[in-house]
């Protein structure tokens, strides 16, 4: 064939997805087919990148937050030259093979962030722009843009519907991320059809009140229109741009395209056939022309940019070789080589010294002392700083041009925030934690949820963690959100009980550098426990023994977390003295103790002894693994109610007499 124009270019892409979802027998071959043009334009002029090292830390990042077309990210990956080969096109959706129904960063090499529920990609793009945006103002200096990327996030109407967008976007005109690029595949139909009847926002108002550049009307199938809508984004950097495409749905199918049986299901083999007659694609299924590939491979020069970036580190680092070490070392998500000593020093003094505080306020303490150690660590709460606690000397908000900033403040955007987390997290350079009470961690579960399949780490600070909230009333009293977060799998939940556990957890989660860790504190008081150096050290297993029985052979075990472990030593106290030999466990992360070798766990939680109560101002049925169907579970198993804290755990039941009482009652 003759040299290939860019509609050829887009094509492959068109004709790998809709060959692909026909194979599949399933997927999204319209959104693909709409936005090929646009994609060719941006991949091939723009996107600063390198297949052969798609983990560069100065490249462009691509995001597809409406990752049910994801084909369209496999086709780009594949024909730029990503280690993506043709047999994972055909095999897409099949267990086993690097295609899977939507993006997952973790399957498939050159996939940023996992998406497919709509709007968490944008606000995920949003979580790169400002870690870029960031990490420039500390370690760039004259002559030496080391960290100069931009974020591109491709989306869709159902993106723009979901309430996540509206949240992530008013923040991010706030902030003036101005290189991150948006573009809105207008295509006007959704699931149910034509978006009219239920979705007439002005968006492109919607966003300027933001606070963003809008580049209206562009013809998305029109490349030369799609440069310039371009080229005006990055004429400034003072504001994040959206770009509206006006696309066609399935473009090209003669009889589907613009039509909502183009979204999400295969086209049919008749009109796959007659689009390729209808574009002038003559070649078979899955089959790219030499041509193709060189006219896309040809433009990529990915090795030339990175080189020409290292070139640039390189005099920086002659220049700047402490700043340079810093960003190298943060690139590379490792901890400073003294962080671990320090805080086991810190976590050794706390248990010297013995405060009995509230955990939201031992968390404070724990961000004050490790936060100077870890410019890494990057801070913010929805509109609850004060009540949050996550405010420390050292904050500097991240609206302001200080090389330090080092704080957001999110405003109340709990979906949003998390979500913006995982970006940050997913970018690389930060730790990032953000902090709401716990319930309304329902606001941000998704997120959560998210961050957990794709092992971001960042940390979620919740506070205000049972009844002991108090005065607030039932709609701010968690009940059921321990354990839902609990069964999120790969997501660490920790409620310690004092300030030395707080701490422990702290640090725990700032090591951990696979997946988030939720943090949950108390609003109110809690006493401060003995232990000697070895349970200081069996804290960090997430379940240990706290307090043991008379020889170390227990007639009944307490097991308990947070504000209830202090409940559960008064209640062995009345134990013991009545004869029974009690040993109380503190469990403060389930998750990491299920993680520890059979014999720890035994040692802990001695099968021999069947006699167990669990202590937790919280749903009961979560514990049953631990106590089983022969022991019992002193908990809340209905909503709360407005009183002070102390009156509300008497009412409800949590006293040391009635956690006696249930030890007695079991055989």
């Amino acid at each position: 064939m003759t040299k290939p124009t860019r509609r050829d270019l887009a094509n492959a892409i068109r004709f790998l997805a809709a060959d692909a979802v026909e194979a599949a027998k399933s997927g999204h071959p319209g959104m693909p087919m709409g936005m090929a043009d646009i994609a060719e334009v941006l991949w091939n002029d723009y996107l600063s990148h390198n297949p052969s090292n798609p983990k560069w830390f100065n490249r462009d990042r691509f995001l597809l937050s409406n990752g049910h077309g994801s084909m369209l990210q496999y086709a780009l990956l594949h024909l730029s030259g990503y280690d993506l080969p043709l047999e994972d096109l055909k095999h897409f959706r099949q267990l086993g093979y690097k295609t899977p129904g939507h993006p997952e960063n973790f399957v498939t090499t050159g996939v940023e962030t996992t998406t497919g529920p709509l709007g968490q990609g944008f606000a995920n793009a949003v979580g790169f722009a400002l870690a870029e945006k960031l990490l420039a103002q500390r370690y760039n200096r004259p002559e030496y843009a080391v960290v100069d990327h931009r974020t591109w996030v491709f989306m869709g109407d159902g993106c723009m519907m979901e309430g996540i967008s509206h949240e992530a976007a008013s923040l991010a005109g706030t902030l003036k991320l101005g290189k991150l690029v948006a573009f809105w595949d207008d295509n006007g139909i959704s699931i149910d059809g034509e978006v009219a009847g239920w979705f007439t926002d002005d968006t492109p108002a919607r966003f300027e009140a933001y606070g963003w550049q809008v580049i209206r009307g562009v013809d998305g199938h029109d490349p030369d229109e799609v440069r310039t809508a371009i080229d005006t984004a990055l004429a400034q950097d003072e504001r994040p741009t959206l770009i509206c495409c006006r696309t066609t749905i399935g473009f090209g199918a003669p009889t589907k395209a613009g039509k909502e049986s183009s979204h999400g299901a295969p086209l049919g083999a008749d009109e796959i056939a007659a689009a390729r007659k209808a574009l002038d694609w003559p070649h078979g299924p899955f089959e790219i022309p030499q041509e193709i590939y060189d006219g896309w491979r040809a433009k990529g020069a990915g090795t030339v940019r990175e080189d020409q970036w290292n070139r640039l580190f390189d005099a920086y680092a002659e220049r700047h070789p402490n700043l340079a070490a810093e960003l190298a070392r943060r690139s590379h998500g490792e901890l400073p080589g003294d962080f671990a000593a320090a805080a086991d020093a810190y976590i050794a003094k706390l248990q010297a010294d013995g405060p009995s505080i509230a955990s939201r306020k031992a968390s404070q303490m724990a961000i004050e002392t490790f936060a100077p150690q870890l410019p890494e660590l990057l801070g913010g709460s929805a509109d609850l700083a004060g009540s949050n606690l996550t405010l420390w000397s050292g904050s500097k908000t991240a609206a302001s041009d200080d090389p330090g900033a080092n704080y957001v403040y999110y405003g109340v955007r709990e979906f949003a925030m998390t979500a913006i987390g995982n970006g940050l997290a997913l970018h690389g350079g930060f730790i990032p934690y953000d902090a709401t009470f716990l319930v309304f961690s329902d606001y941000a579960r998704n997120a959560v949820r998210m961050g957990a399949l794709m092992g971001a780490h960042v940390i979620h600070v919740y506070t205000h963690d049972s009844i002991g909230l108090g005065e607030d009333g039932p709609t701010h009293q968690p009940v059921e959100h321990l354990a839902s977060l609990r069964y999120i799998p790969h997501n660490d939940v920790w409620r310690p009980c004092d300030a030395v556990e707080s701490a422990v957890a702290w640090k725990a989660a700032i090591e951990r550098n696979d997946g988030p860790s939720c943090l949950v504190f108390s609003r109110q008081s809690l006493r401060h426990q003995a232990r000697g150096d070895a349970q200081v050290a069996a804290i960090a297993r997430g379940g240990y023994v706290l307090a043991d029985a008379e020889g170390g052979v227990p007639d009944a075990i307490l097991i308990a977390t947070g504000s209830e472990v202090g409940l559960a030593m008064e209640a062995k106290a009345a134990l013991d003295a009545d004869g029974v030999r009690t040993r109380v466990v503190s469990m403060p992360s389930t998750d990491v103790f299920d993680r520890q070798d059979a014999d720890y766990r035994e040692s802990v939680l001695p099968d021999a002894c069947r006699r167990r109560v669990a202590v937790e101002a919280g749903v009961t049925d979560f514990w049953r693994k631990y106590v089983g169907l022969d022991g019992a579970v002193v908990g809340l198993d209905r909503f709360g109610a407005s009183a002070p804290a102390g009156v509300l755990f008497e009412h409800f039941g949590f006293t040391a007499d009635k956690v006696a009482a249930a030890v007695k009652g079991l055989a």
